[in-house]
């Protein structure tokens, strides 16, 4: 019998059995749905993480005073500095200001392109007679403009022969007074007046919520903000492949400069590559564990191929016996019923992708009314997931069905024959 034959054989039995066969169908669809949506939903959150924290440049390192852990094992999120250096992990009981001097080492690190420190503070606020306290950052102009990831959405960058600007976050400029922030209008802090050049455009960072000004108003402004201390430093590498190096060298060379023991250590260092890097795993880690839940509906599915089948093999049993009367093999007895196990996965698999392309497509819409804006769920359905899905259905369809067809091939042509 040729291929072609156990082919229509096979498709036959699938519209002569209808509603058996579409009820075993449905358990496939459901269990791929259930894989397209909650998997888009997992590639959609990975997603969302990555562009919230390529905002932060995977290219930066940030050093700031106060203790932080120094295990290399800790390096993948804020707040944990210091990784690259070693693996012991040490606390510091001193916080002391970072200064000019520190600067000046870390210009000699190979792979630094730029470096600033940053003065920051909470200034007393005025526009129109409303008062708000906001986080205000005091950068030298002449860096910011090439370290920064923020985008400009109105105006200006702040320029090197910049004093009295200011540059706003987009969310201090829409949310913070009842009026929003326009470029060229007067903010007063601390009882100097600035003008605003420039509105950053929302990105998801802590800029959005910041007054961005030259550093020297800022330390004219801010209390005690004078001198020559900085309250971070900000390195710039020249590319992301250096970050590690950089980090353990600047740990090194400031852990000497400053003549700290692993105990004394004052300061922590921050990249954002490794936060990136940390953050992903655990999206993937999540994905797949909510990709393993829904995968479990597919097996109840197989469960009920393999039932259809085991049914389809006793109705078949007289016509078993009358094909292989007639010639038929038990390859080709077996190819048929296979066949037929996984036509049944591949209807669902195409119904299921289907069915979990449309819920994966209604998720934002859905999230924009049951969180409000800003909270809506987002989804992505990458090609590779939807040839999967169908790879996966069609295969379990004929996992499922090889015992049936196995036991369909070897009936005795006799007994199938004389089977009532």
């Amino acid at each position: 019998m040729r291929l072609a034959k156990s082919l229509k054989h096979a498709l036959n039995i699938l519209l002569h059995s209808k509603l058996r066969s579409w009820l075993t169908i449905i358990g496939i669809v459901l269990g791929v749905a259930a894989v397209v949506s909650i998997v888009s939903i997992g590639q959609g959150l990975q997603q969302n993480v990555q562009n919230r924290l390529g905002g932060l440049g995977a290219d930066i390192l940030t050093i700031s005073p106060g203790g932080g852990r120094a295990a290399a094992g800790f390096r993948g999120g804020f707040g944990g500095g210091g990784g690259a250096a070693g693996g012991s992990t040490t606390l510091s009981t001193t916080s002391k200001n970072l200064t000019i001097k520190d600067i000046q080492v870390l210009k000699l690190i190979n792979g630094v392109k730029y470096i600033q420190g940053i003065v920051s503070g909470r200034g007393e606020t005025y526009y129109l007679s409303e008062k708000a306290t906001i986080s205000i950052d005091g950068v030298d102009p002449l860096v910011w403009k090439d370290m920064t990831t923020s985008e400009i959405a109105e105006g200006r960058i702040l320029g090197p022969s910049d004093y009295g600007v200011v540059v706003v976050g987009s969310r201090v400029g829409k949310n913070t007074f009842k009026q929003p922030l326009a470029l060229n209008r007067i903010l007063t802090i601390e009882g100097k007046a600035f003008k605003i050049v420039g509105i950053i455009k929302e990105a998801g960072g802590g800029d959005d919520n910041k007054i961005i000004m030259p550093i020297a108003a800022a330390r004219d402004t801010l209390d005690d903000k004078g001198g020559d201390d900085f309250n971070s430093i900000i390195i710039k590498t020249i590319n992301a492949d250096v970050v590690d190096a950089v980090m353990a060298e600047a740990d090194s060379k400031l852990m000497i400069s400053r003549h700290l023991t692993s105990k004394r250590k004052d300061f922590r260092i921050n990249s954002a590559k490794a936060t990136q890097e940390r953050l992903a795993d655990i999206t993937n880690t999540l994905t797949l564990f909510l990709g393993a839940i829904a995968a479990v509906s597919l097996l109840v599915g197989a469960v009920g191929i393999a039932n259809t089948m085991f049914t389809s093999v006793l109705e078949k049993t007289k016509e078993i016996g009358i094909m292989k009367a007639i010639g038929a093999k038990n390859r080709d007895i077996m190819l048929i019923f296979l066949f037929n196990a996984g036509f049944v996965g591949l209807v669902g698999g195409l119904i299921g992708i289907g069915l979990g392309s449309i819920v994966s497509a209604l998720l934002p819409n859905i999230g924009l009314r049951l969180m409000g804006n800003g909270g809506a769920i987002s989804t992505v359905i990458k090609p590779s997931l939807l040839v999967y899905s169908m790879l996966l259905s069609i295969t379990i369809g004929m996992i499922a069905g090889v015992i049936p067809a196995y036991r369909a091939s070897k009936l005795r042509p006799v007994d199938a024959l004389r089977y009532e």
